[in-house]
C-alpha cells in the first residue's frame, strides 16, 4: 500500500539571470546554484537574450538588470510581459531614480532591488515574485506607495501611448533634446525619433512643442530628470 500522507515533491524554482557584467551575473548564478529549492535555468548578458530565454525556457523568475546592450532591461521586461506573461521579473540594478523604478513597474516587473542588497533579501525577493507578490528594496517601497497614492500618477496618462512612448514624452516635456533622451533611456537616436513620430500621430499634434505642452499640462516633465551616470 502507498502512504497517502506522503507530501508531493516540490519542484525547484527555475531562474534566469540577465546582466551584462560577468562578475555580477556569475556571482548571482553561483549563489542561486547553491541555494536549495532554486535551479539556474540560464544566464544571459543582454535584453534580447533575456527575452529569448523567457520565451524558450519559461522560467519561474527572471532576474534582470536595467542597463544592458541592445534591448535594455525595461524594454525587455515589457516584451516578456507580452510574450511570456507567466515569467515573474525581478529587477536587480544600480539605478534608484524614480523614473527607472516606475518605468520598470509599468513594463511589468514585480520586484525592484538595488545591487548591493543582502543575499537573503535577493533570495526572499525571488521567492516573493515567484508567488506573484510585489516586493521592493528599502527606500523604494515608500516612494512607490507615495507615487501610486498621489493625485493623477503617470500610469493613467495618455493610455493610447506605449510604456516607452510615455517615457519619451515625459523627457520631451522636460525639455530634453533627442540626444539626451537617447542617452537617458539607453536607446538609439533613430529609435527616439521613431517614438516621437508615433507620439505626434497618436496625440494628433503637428510638432514636438505641442506634444510637450500637452504632456506638461497633464503633469509630465515638471521636474527635469538627472542623467544616468
Amino acid at each position: 500500500m502507498t502512504n497517502d500522507d506522503t507530501e508531493p515533491e516540490v519542484r525547484p524554482l527555475r531562474v534566469v539571470v540577465a546582466d551584462d557584467h560577468p562578475v555580477v551575473r556569475d556571482g548571482l548564478a553561483a549563489l542561486l546554484k547553491f541555494t536549495p529549492g532554486i535551479t539556474v535555468a540560464d544566464t544571459v548578458a543582454d535584453g534580447r537574450a533575456a527575452l529569448r530565454a523567457a520565451v524558450m525556457l519559461q522560467p519561474d523568475v527572471l532576474v534582470m538588470d536595467i542597463q544592458m546592450p541592445g534591448l535594455n532591461g525595461v524594454e525587455a521586461t515589457a516584451e516578456i510581459s507580452r510574450a511570456a506573461p507567466k515569467v515573474a521579473i525581478l529587477m536587480l540594478t544600480m539605478f534608484d531614480d524614480d523614473e527607472s523604478v516606475f518605468a520598470a513597474m509599468r513594463a511589468g516587473a514585480l520586484g525592484y532591488l538595488l545591487k548591493g542588497a543582502e543575499q537573503d533579501q535577493i533570495l526572499r525577493a525571488i521567492h516573493a515574485v515567484a508567488d506573484g507578490e510585489a516586493i521592493f528594496g528599502p527606500g523604494i517601497a515608500s516612494r512607490v506607495l507615495g507615487y501610486l497614492s498621489g493625485p493623477g500618477h503617470q500610469v493613467d496618462k495618455f493610455p493610447e501611448l506605449t510604456t516607452r512612448e510615455r517615457d519619451v514624452l515625459g523627457l520631451l516635456a522636460a525639455g530634453l533634446p533627442n540626444t539626451a533622451i537617447s542617452n537617458r533611456l539607453g536607446m538609439a537616436p533613430k529609435t527616439v525619433s521613431n517614438h516621437i513620430s508615433a507620439i505626434l500621430t497618436k496625440l494628433q499634434v503637428a510638432s514636438r512643442a505641442e506634444a510637450a505642452q500637452q504632456a506638461r499640462a497633464a503633469g509630465l516633465g515638471n521636474q527635469r530628470p538627472t542623467a544616468h551616470m
